[in-house]
């Protein structure tokens, strides 16, 4: 969630007794002293679900990593701590880098932790690596040049996707546009990104109601009936959490989603959840970073997705992929830096060069990082079908997919300006 400029600057100050010591990170004497990674992650609350698919991939990576040597020669461990509020995530990251004395620290899904967390990262000059996580206030970055920290993708990439696609198959076929977003930064930007694209491209329409759930809301039969009774051709949604399949069992149940057109760009983060039942087929549906089944996924992918279904009855989503990618980053960088400097270990410095531009095979296909050290990675969007044998919704073929390069805004440049002048593939 975002929070204000003032309390991200109190808790800094108030968490700051990280020590901004040059020596926490320095290079291990003996490179057979295992290599530590922190982990942090939501393992309760309304993100658990997300946050436990990024554990997983992590503890899957890692398994193989050590069982071909580690990383560099060195195997590695994982030392996981909670993502909750910023003041105890804070506190949490404090506790990996000066007592467990990690090498480099991974995850963060919330949007407002990411945002708290970012100053402290710096102070301490320890590499962090966000899964989700971004530092932006808004729709505009707070750290525009952090020499520690490395973000995901900007939070609308999804939304930016949605609204092309929108366009794509639906223009001239609505007119009257309603939406239903969680009430932070995150769903509001979205939604306003929606429209910014409408306009962007002269599409006519009317905005005829915004819903704005709290967090965490789970009866939402008022925004439902208020939904209804404005009548629109189409609704934007960038519900993700455990609220979003609830909405949708909801919405069934008024007739709400008969011959409306639905985008809803993150669905993906609840996609097992979203039963046959009650969401219909031809809803433009969002998967983020990884789209489990896939036909084009990696041998890598297929090995995960399937090791995944095996252990847990269940199939993975995108933060799953985003955590993979954090950990096959960092892998690939340590590497890169050890074969120019023949071998020796390198230093955290030597990482962090080696890890800005680096182009990687994610989960979800290609990923790479740009030189302000946000990523870029392959985002999957398509329409909803029944034809398959799951009792929840998949991707009727074909489908979409673009790279971040394509739906996020070059470093230093004004979100909203952007949208008025990029030129989009539609």
């Amino acid at each position: 969630m975002a929070i204000s400029r003032r309390r991200l600057l109190a808790s800094a100050a108030a968490f700051g007794a990280v020590s901004t010591s040059a020596g926490i990170f320095a290079p291990a004497i003996a490179q057979n002293k295992p290599l530590r990674i922190g982990i942090l992650a939501p393992r309760s609350g309304i993100a658990a679900a997300p946050g436990e698919n990024g554990i997983r991939a992590a503890q899957w990576a890692i398994e193989k990593y050590n069982a071909k040597g580690g990383i560099g020669g060195r195997k590695v461990e994982l030392v996981i701590e909670d993502e909750s509020t910023p003041k105890d995530t804070i506190e949490r990251f404090s506790k990996l880098v000066q007592q467990e004395k990690v090498d480099c620290v991974q995850g963060i899904v919330s949007s407002g932790v990411g945002l708290a967390l970012g100053p402290v990262v710096e102070e301490a000059r320890a590499l962090t690596i966000y899964w989700d996580g971004t530092t932006q206030n808004g729709v505009d970055e707070t750290i525009p040049n952090p020499k520690y920290l490395f973000r995901s993708t900007d939070n609308e990439c999804e939304a930016m996707m949605a609204s092309l696609l929108t366009i794509k198959h639906w223009k001239g076929k609505f007119a009257k546009v309603a939406g239903i977003n969680p009430d932070y930064s995150y769903g509001r930007n979205n939604m306003a990104a929606f429209v910014a694209v409408l306009k962007r491209f002269n599409i006519q329409h009317e905005v005829v109601t915004e819903q704005w759930p709290k967090v965490g809301t789970m009866d939402l039969t008022s925004h439902v009936a208020a939904l209804k009774a404005a009548k629109p051709d189409l609704i934007f949604s960038s519900l993700l959490f455990a609220d979003l399949p609830v909405f949708m069992k909801q919405a069934h149940a008024a007739g709400l989603t008969e011959g409306t057109k639905l985008v809803f760009p993150a669905a993906g983060w609840q996609h097992t959840l979203m039963k046959k039942e009650f969401t219909p087929e031809g809803m433009l549906f969002g998967h983020n970073t990884l789209y489990f089944a896939n036909p084009k996924n990696s041998a890598t992918a297929k090995e995960f997705v399937a090791w995944y279904g095996d252990k847990f009855k269940d199939y993975p989503e995108w933060e799953a992929d985003r955590a993979y990618f954090a950990l096959e980053s960092y892998k690939q960088a340590v590497e890169k830096a050890m074969k120019a400097k023949g071998g020796a270990w390198p230093s955290q410095d030597d990482v962090i060069q080696a890890m800005i531009g680096l182009e990687v095979e994610s989960l979800g296909g290609k990923g790479s990082w740009r030189q302000d050290k946000i990523a870029n990675q392959t985002f999957v969007q398509g329409f909803t079908t029944h034809k398959n044998n799951y009792d929840f919704v998949t991707l009727a073929e074909p489908f979409d997919t673009m790279y971040s390069a394509d739906l996020q805004k070059p470093p230093g440049a004004n979100f909203w300006e952007w949208i008025k002048t990029a030129q989009f593939k539609v």
